[in-house]
């Protein structure tokens, strides 16, 4: 759950990527479950009914509890399988999923309301951009407009741009001009993908920003490992060719040149700097003028992309650029140089084309389904075409969408309740800080300033309830309901005048990276903010009448672990205001390095599948849930110091301290097929939901005393890695 700029998405047509978001699913009302004995390696707990919670909202979430477990299991031995079992055989993968979870169902829940809310007869807003929204949603749904239009609309698109080698006539247009229209206009990310935003050593300006990208499949490792990813790979390529083809290619000559686009990405992967070896911010930046960046990268004009790209903005070879990745800019020039401009077009228009064909008819989509079900393992029948089409106004439209969610669903206290819980979490943070005996004084006390000043945002951004302001965001973006295709391109057009638009003044603190009804929740270094959509302050996370221990496992983990971030080994690198400098004590930081190579190897241990978990890629957010769970039940303590017990849930046989971490598990049970377990340990900067629970605990002393799991026991190996 962290956002670096580029926040997780939420996936349309066949749900197929790994990054969606949360639920319980219905309640059901009957056969409430008698009282069961506690599981094995539990101890034993008197029950009586006056300190029993028998509200109708305790019986119904202790059913949902009850049902997700597995009481066969010792939750010593696997606590994952003890708190999830039971969902786990409740809930087969959906047709056209890949992966499943309380995130998806949730999200799932939050896409029938916007449906709902966007189909309703009576819609009527005084907004323009609510209007848009509805518009741009109906143009999605239009599919017999869209099937007639078939693939009119790209191939008229390529014709304008210079036309492809692979579907007609090249007109041996410049590579920069396609280059500039290709990824200017259009957005697409050939190459390396440019955006504005704030400088992680100057945390108040905005600044052009160049980064390595290019890659069609989910990791450079997809073309890389060529035996384990080959059905992949022939996939791949299967999708390509049938894609040149519908567009006009003949199939012999358009799987020749597509195999020669496909060559050129694997040439794109080899330079490409694996994630894992990108965590060091401090190493990475690279801040240099336009003019050394052409001395750098010669076979781009850079003056002439960035001014084009950035348009109408005067840009200078003075104008200073961030760039992340010098070394593979350089060897991104020299493969240019050294390829043949007829390959060099291919995979540009390639890329143009794989960016915008979901917004084609039928075929398109039929072939993407195929690619999907061989990349992740998705089966059957795809989301349907609301659903589909609700992501994508989402992703376009979603802060106007949110606007309409919120009306519609958000509880108003439950921002100043939130409030208060973060609060509290900070404050058990900032004891355990105290307490810390590998933290020099000086330190210390730097990361108690950086606690402070972590601004949080809850629920929305106040200006989506603004009519005029919301109207403003939206303002330039023309939006028809005839033409789903059009509105697409006019929107990737809209999205740069506004990138552009942001180079010339600060960083807005109040921005946000995800939309109000998004199951999610991030933090931003250069902001020194944590962020907690509406979409996520909902059960099994958070619900005003369960209990406290439940709120503080789901919701309250949450805050942690996104509060933690600003202290795992790429926040601890950003000051309290957000800057990117050394404030560390030597002493303190070799001793944090020490700690951190304890969970490297501890979650490098970890398999799916025969496959390891990559401790590094995965080691900012395993040191956030380990921090976020100690900080929200150190949390939880305080607050029933001050309040006293609650009441137990019926028919479990938890103490409350034991229902804070079952409530914490259960949030990541999860199925997903091979396929996309793959993707996930390929791509995922999270460890698979297993370990994220597995990992977490087998930590937490709090948690081997409260299920008195024995030293030795698969729960408490008796290692304990700790950073925070």
């Amino acid at each position: 759950m962290r956002s670096d700029g580029s926040a997780q998405g939420t996936c349309s047509r066949c749900s197929a990527h790994p990054g969606v978001q949360t639920g319980l699913g219905p309640v059901p009302c009957l056969g409430f479950p008698q009282y069961t004995s506690p599981a094995p390696g539990m101890p034993s707990l008197p029950d009586p009914s006056h300190s029993t919670c028998l509200t109708d909202a305790c019986v119904r979430v202790a059913s949902k509890i009850l049902e997700a477990l597995d009481t066969e299991m010792d939750p010593c031995q696997d606590f994952y399988q003890y708190s999830c079992g039971g969902w786990i055989k409740r809930n087969p993968l959906p047709n056209g999923r890949s992966k499943w979870s309380t995130f998806n169902s949730i999200w799932d829940q939050n896409q029938a309301i916007m449906k709902h809310l966007l189909e309703n007869a009576t819609f009527n807003s005084s907004s323009e951009a609510e209007r848009k929204t509805q518009r741009y949603y109906l143009s999605c749904l239009k599919e017999q407009r869209i099937e007639e239009l078939g693939s009119q609309p790209l191939m008229e698109l390529i014709d304008k741009i210079g036309g492809w080698n692979i579907t007609g006539s090249w007109n041996q247009t410049s590579f920069m001009e396609v280059l500039k229209s290709v990824s200017g206009t259009y957005r697409a990310t050939p190459f390396f993908t440019v955006y504005v935003g704030a400088d992680s050593k100057s945390s108040n300006s905005n600044i052009i920003q160049v980064d390595q990208s290019g890659l069609f499949l989910p990791s450079r490792d997809y073309y890389l490992n060529k035996t384990a990813n080959e059905r992949v790979l022939a996939a791949y390529l299967d999708y390509m060719v049938e894609l040149g083809t519908l567009l006009g290619g003949t199939p012999e000559p358009t799987r020749l040149q597509m195999q020669q686009v496909l060559d050129f990405e694997t040439q794109l992967a080899n330079i490409t700097v694996p994630q894992a070896e990108r965590r060091d911010d401090e190493k990475i930046y690279h801040k240099m003028s336009i003019a050394e960046l052409q001395l750098l990268a010669p076979a781009i004009d850079w003056l002439d992309y960035l001014s084009y790209a950035l348009a109408p903005l005067e840009l200078a070879d003075t104008e200073p650029v961030v760039v992340y990745g010098d070394t593979y800019l350089q060897q991104v020039s020299d493969l240019i140089n050294d390829t043949d401009r007829s390959i060099l077009n291919n995979y540009l228009i390639w890329n143009l084309v794989q960016k915008t064909a979901s917004s084609l008819d039928q075929r398109f989509e039929t072939a993407q389904e195929r690619l999907l079900e061989t990349l992740y393992g998705t089966r059957k029948s795809c989301t349907p075409r609301w659903q589909t089409c609700i992501s994508n106004t989402d992703d376009t439209l979603g802060f106007a969408l949110g606007s309409l969610f919120v009306k519609a669903t958000f509880d108003r206290d439950s921002k100043a309740i939130a409030e208060e819980m973060i609060s509290e979490i900070r404050a058990a943070f900032e004891v355990s800080l105290d307490q810390l005996d590998w933290m020099d004084e000086k330190t210390r006390q730097a990361a108690k300033e950086k606690a402070d000043a972590i601004y949080d945002m809850i629920g929305f951004p106040d200006f989506i309830l603004d009519n005029k302001e919301l109207d403003d965001v939206y303002d330039g973006y023309e939006v028809s309901e005839d033409s789903f295709f059009q509105n697409m391109l006019n929107f990737y057009n809209f999205s740069a005048k506004v990138m552009a638009d942001q180079l010339r003044k600060p960083p807005n603190r109040d921005q946000w990276s995800m939309t109000p009804q998004t199951v999610n929740a991030y933090y931003l270094p250069t902001k020194n903010g944590i962020v907690f959509p509406a979409g996520i302050l909902q059960a099994p996370f958070y619900a005003r009448n369960h209990p406290k221990a439940l709120n503080f496992g789901g919701i309250g983990v949450v805050m942690g672990h996104e509060l933690t971030h600003a202290f795992d080994d790429q926040g601890r690198e950003y000051d309290k205001e957000g800057n990117l400098r050394p404030w560390w004590q030597n002493s303190s930081l070799e001793a944090f390095k020490n700690r951190t190579a304890c969970m490297t190897e501890q979650y490098g241990r970890y398999t799916v599948h025969s496959e390891k978990v990559n401790g590094r890629q995965t080691l900012g957010e395993n040191i956030a849930d380990n921090g976020g769970l100690k900080a929200a039940y150190n949390a939880y303590k305080s607050w029933l110091q001050k309040n006293g017990e609650e009441k137990r849930l019926p028919a479990l046989g938890l103490t409350n301290h034991q229902l804070f971490f079952v409530g914490f598990a259960q949030v990541w049970c999860s199925v997903r097929t091979p396929e996309s377990s793959h993707e996930g340990l390929v791509t995922d900067p999270h460890s698979p939901d297993k370990y994220r629970v597995i990992g977490t605990l087998s930590n937490s002393r709090d948690f081997v005393e409260h299920f008195g799991c024995p030293l030795g026991s698969p729960m408490n190996p008796g290692k304990h890695c700790e950073v925070w």
